[in-house]
């Protein structure tokens, strides 16, 4: 299967202001390339990228005085499978964990894992370590939130939606990760693109946030929002929680003029 993904975003600012922005695909699905990721500005601006403390590719620029266009457009072929289901999937004691493994235990800005244990302990105690634990954990939240766009808000809490039961997929996820957080499981937040390729289309396209967790020897993927296994995920970025992934990072005043957001099945249009 071959995808296109993109983005068209435009951002006005008052002055000139430096900015980060975290929209390519993770250097992992760079096999997968078959059209180049061209981003592009305009009025055409600068700009260089670097690898974050995640592996996250972010490109930095210091944006004009007054509108500045965003557009980035790519294809990549995807195995066109649903996501894999690892019913067998253990937990790893803690002791037996890799390194690079155990920032993904702590609490962080989105997922107080301190005030959070409790509740979870009580709600997922009794269920055996690994796949069947961490599913719980998804059909919990993903039954206990309702989804809607109106109810977004980014400060937001894992505790917060917990307490609301209300929110968008950055909720879910936030809740999902510090209830596995608290089981000792390690947990990370991934914002990435995710096409409405083999479900009904019901809302506009959008970046899409859903969650990995440690299971096995390798991490899987978990998607407390939607719940089912879906085709044709794109990881743009992951980290410990939304703080770690913004899409945009503006060192001084901006203001979002327009944002779009494609991702679709391309395989019968290309040669």
């Amino acid at each position: 299967m071959l995808i296109r993904y993109g983005y068209d975003i435009t951002v006005t600012f008052p002055q000139p202001t430096p900015m980060v922005t975290m929209l390519t695909p993770r250097p992992e699905r760079s096999a997968d390339v078959r059209s180049p990721d061209v981003v592009a500005t305009n009025p055409e601006t600068p700009t260089t990228s670097y690898l974050d403390l995640f592996g996250n590719v972010c490109r930095r620029f210091t944006a004009p005085t007054g509108d500045l266009q965003i557009w980035g457009d790519g294809t990549l072929e995807d195995s066109g499978a649903h996501d894999p289901v690892f019913s067998d999937a253990q937990a790893l004691p803690v002791g037996e964990l890799p390194d690079d493994c155990l920032v993904y235990l702590m609490g962080s800005r989105y997922c107080e894992t301190d005030r959070l244990s409790q509740i979870a302990w009580d709600r997922f105690g009794n269920i055996a370590p690994g796949w069947g634990r961490v599913q719980a954990i998804c059909d919990f939240v993903h039954q206990h939130i309702t989804f809607g766009y109106q109810d977004a808000r980014s400060t937001r809490t894992a505790l917060e939606a917990y307490e609301e039961r209300i929110g968008v997929c950055r909720d879910y996820a936030h809740l999902a990760i510090a209830f596995c957080r608290c089981m000792n499981i390690p947990a990370r937040y991934i914002n990435g693109h995710l096409g409405d390729i083999g479900v009904p289309i019901l809302d506009p396209m959008d970046f899409s946030a859903w969650i990995e967790v440690f299971l096995g020897g390798r991490w899987i993927t978990f998607d407390p929002r939607n719940n089912i296994p879906r085709i044709g995920r794109i990881v743009v970025a992951c980290g410990r929680d939304a703080a770690d992934v913004p899409l945009i990072i503006s060192f001084g005043p901006h203001l979002l003029k327009s944002f779009r957001v494609w991702t679709y099945d391309v395989t019968d249009t290309m040669p």
